[in-house]
């Protein structure tokens, strides 16, 4: 007779004793990842029992934190208006930390990486020649190359809940170079900035380009709104660089400017107009002193360059601090937009881009201004309302009627006279004065090779009323005594001879 065994006894037991095996196996690996600090749920694939021929492949998630990739828009058509930025409120769970990650990203319009990676295989065997550029990484978001973005920041001074974001234009060239800012509306009354930003940002080839290009248009954007010159705290925020992150409204928004967007440039305009009811003729301000600058200042087309040192707290004078070369752009005046100050602001930053070698066009070069290394206002001794006799860019002979002051109830006339030939680079709009009003701002031109000391450059001043009327000295420092002395730092004086205009 034939004993019967049963089929448990005669297939059991070998599975039984491989997935002992394989699960004793399973488990060491388990504790010695727990022991090694990796958590047992980053495994994606759960261990199954496979053939003994088989392998157990454990795939994990683990990899590289990388920026999204901004996807690349065409800065000429209408965009959507940026919502605003959720803030976090203090105290709630981690949920709002991930709300708020996503609303960013959707701020920066942003789409997956892996679309637009390039295989690791392709940039390790060719070496392009000319090299091509690399990815941009600014504001959590990756700009490839040959792209522009439409980012956004905010430095998140409001109410929780009605921030508004910044608009910020960044345009990754095909070719590697370097980094040029441009910066507008740090005080929100002042327009033709915004609008040159507006129009060089919008008419670059991302393909053409050679380095990088960021444009903010709008920096101050809540006085903006406003029509102010100044934030809600009635502070200038360009005395406030480079800011502080825990300090007044003002230094908590240039240090957030600050550090996460001036840091990344290699050079950097910033864009003002004439403050509170004066205008300027198309000039850049610059340290001249400054060999870098000097050579930066040669690139602006048909453009007058002044001589000015900068005051602590204006961003220009961070960025030089911070290793940037900066310069301030001056155009016209507030709270108007006048359409010829635009178009020669706009041909002077193109006409910058191409004698950095970063944009080409069909440029026609016009004859270089003069570089003014001493400047003086001209003030009204009397008050009344003021009728100017000259226009913005006209060059005044020594004694020169310059404009007339005639007071409306007596009709007593008094007239300005030019007490030194120069040329008119700044001036008030015709409007009732007071006795002390600077009225007339002059460059005073000087010889190629000698810049004017420190002390006698244009330092900029808290009001424009607190310029002192002084006669410019006529010490200039030439060549021979500055290359003796270009390693002696000379203090800057206290005496006020530039309105406040940056």
């Amino acid at each position: 007779m034939v004993k019967k065994v049963p089929i448990f006894s005669r297939i059991s037991i070998p599975l039984l004793l491989a997935a002992s095996f394989v699960g004793h196996n399973a488990y060491s690996e388990e504790s010695e990842r727990s022991d090694e600090g990796v958590p047992p749920d980053n495994v994606v694939e759960e261990r199954a029992l496979l053939p003994a021929d088989s392998a157990v492949i454990v795939v994990s998630d683990q990899a590289e934190e990388t920026p999204p990739v901004a996807p690349n828009v065409d800065l000429k058509e209408v965009a959507p208006a940026p919502m605003p930025i959720a803030v976090p409120v203090a105290g709630e769970s981690g949920g709002d930390e991930i709300e708020e990650a996503v609303s960013a990203d959707d701020q920066n319009e942003i789409v997956d990486s892996s679309a637009l990676n390039t295989p690791a295989e392709e940039s390790t065997t060719e070496q392009p020649d000319p090299p091509e550029q690399t990815a941009f990484v600014i504001l959590g978001s990756e700009v490839a190359p040959s792209t522009a973005a439409r980012l956004s920041w905010s430095p998140e001074v409001t109410i929780a809940g009605l921030t508004t974001p910044t608009p910020v234009l960044v345009i990754n060239g095909k070719r590697p170079g370097q980094t040029l800012c441009m910066t507008a509306a740090i005080h929100g009354d002042e327009l033709n900035g915004v609008e040159i930003i507006r129009r060089v940002m919008y008419d670059i080839d991302p393909d053409k380009l050679t380095g990088k290009l960021i444009g903010i248009p709008i920096v101050n954007i809540k006085s903006f709104q406003r029509g102010s010159r100044y934030l809600a705290d009635r502070r200038d925020l360009n005395r406030a660089f480079p800011g502080d992150e825990h300090g007044s409204l003002a230094a908590r928004v240039a240090y957030s400017l600050f550090n996460e967007v001036i840091v990344h440039c290699d050079a950097l305009i910033d864009l003002h107009t004439g403050s509170f009811r004066r205008t300027n003729l198309l000039q850049v301000r610059a340290d001249m002193s400054h060999s870098g600058v000097v050579k930066f200042t040669e690139g602006f087309d048909e453009t007058v360059v002044v001589h000015s040192a900068g005051e602590s707290g204006m961003l220009r004078q961070a960025a030089m601090d911070a290793g940037i070369i900066a310069v301030t752009l001056e155009a016209g005046e507030s709270l108007r937009l006048q359409e010829d100050q635009v178009n020669q602001g706009v041909d002077s930053v193109n006409s910058l881009l191409q004698r950095q070698n970063m944009y080409s066009r069909l440029f026609s070069w016009g004859d270089p201004e003069p570089t003014y290394y001493r400047s003086q206002w001209i003030r009204a001794n009397a008050g009344g309302i003021l009728f100017s006799k000259v226009e913005l860019g006209d060059r005044a002979k020594k004694n020169e009627l310059l404009g007339v002051v005639t007071d409306p109830i007596t009709n007593e006339s008094t007239e300005i006279f030019a007490p030194l030939e120069g040329r008119v680079i700044g001036m008030a709009v015709n409007q009732v004065v007071m006795p002390g009003f600077a009225a007339y701002h002059l460059g005073i031109e000087a010889p190629e090779d000698c810049l004017a000391m420190p002390e006698e450059g244009l330092p900029e001043e808290a009001f424009p009323e607190s310029a002192d009327s002084r006669e410019p000295s006529r010490n200039v420092l030439c060549k021979a005594d500055r290359e003796s002395r270009s390693t002696q730092k000379v203090a800057r004086s206290a005496v006020k001879t530039l309105m406040d205009e940056e």
